[in-house]
């Protein structure tokens, strides 16, 4: 009885599961091995056209700057978000900082993409502060290159690596800190050989929230980006709504569903043998080993 009652519980999300996650990832494979029609769609004949055509130097290209982005983008988020995880956690009003980080999420996507192109805009709120300290200024051209790419997708996914590090960051024994610095560490090597060790769950947990979305981004590089901040995400887009070339469209969208699937499994086998490092370890030996050099 109590075996059907909880398989009755899990029905909803078991249902919910096969009807908006498997079924459309099976007509997305499925796809991707079908010709491609005349006129957009697909037909029922089964090809390897659309894997072959993306070895086409211009989508490798485009693959690499998606992934080059990527990285940068989510390193520089784990290193603002590591400081401001850490602060909230120190903090006596945990409540109102963390209120703040979640704001954000209260509004639209597009609405903060927009609020940026309002201040790195060529008649934006910096140009126009630049015009008026040096007046007779063109300005400075901030929008449609990678580097603002990249600091609208810090900006937009900084809240996804805050989280998960202050959660872990809040549970840890801070009086390890002071008994390493009692040993003899500086600061810079307690943080770095009794922090960082321990809190390790939380910086992947937070790289893999970030680099994930991340990588395939499509309203950042489209709306802030150039010509040289094409990502695969508008890639897909394009064969999708302009050559209709939806067997393409597919096989990028498996090939970047499957790269980043196996790089979460790889590091979800990796995590039980890193925690047991970090939680079975003598807290002595790791002070003593920041206060020994």
């Amino acid at each position: 009885m109590k075996q059907r009652a909880g398989f009755l519980y899990t029905l909803p999300q078991i249902l919910w599961l096969l009807v908006f996650f498997l079924a459309p990832l099976c007509i997305i494979i499925a796809y991707s091995f079908l010709k491609k029609g005349l006129y957009g769609g697909v037909e029922p004949q089964f090809s390897l056209e659309a894997y072959q055509a993306m070895a086409n130097p211009s989508i490798l290209m485009v693959a690499w700057r998606t992934l080059r982005i990527s990285v940068i983008a989510t390193i520089l988020t784990i290193l603002i978000a590591l400081p401001c995880g850490y602060s909230i956690a120190r903090s006596s009003n945990q409540a109102i900082r963390l209120f703040l980080v979640i704001v954000p999420f209260w509004t639209n996507f597009l609405v903060r993409i927009y609020a940026w192109i309002a201040i790195l805009g060529n008649e934006g709120f910096i140009n126009d502060i630049i015009r008026w300290v040096a007046p007779g200024s063109a300005g400075i051209q901030f929008l449609y290159n990678q580097w603002a790419v990249v600091l609208v997708l810090v900006y937009m996914y900084l809240p996804y690596a805050i989280l998960p590090l202050f959660s872990t960051i809040d549970k840890f024994d801070f009086t390890l800190l002071d008994a390493a610095r009692d040993l003899g560490a500086t600061r810079f090597q307690s943080y770095t050989r009794v922090l960082l060790p321990n809190i390790r769950s939380g910086l992947v947990t937070a790289g893999l929230f970030t680099f994930v979305p991340i990588f395939g981004a499509y309203a950042v590089p489209l709306l802030i980006g150039g010509k040289d901040s094409y990502m695969l995400g508008n890639i897909i887009a394009d064969q999708l709504t302009k050559t209709r070339n939806w067997p393409l469209a597919s096989a990028i969208s498996m090939t970047v569903t499957l790269s980043t699937t196996i790089l979460v499994f790889l590091v979800a086998l990796r995590k039980p043998k890193e925690q047991k490092w970090v939680f079975d370890a003598d807290p002595s030996a790791a002070m003593s080993a920041a206060g020994g050099r």
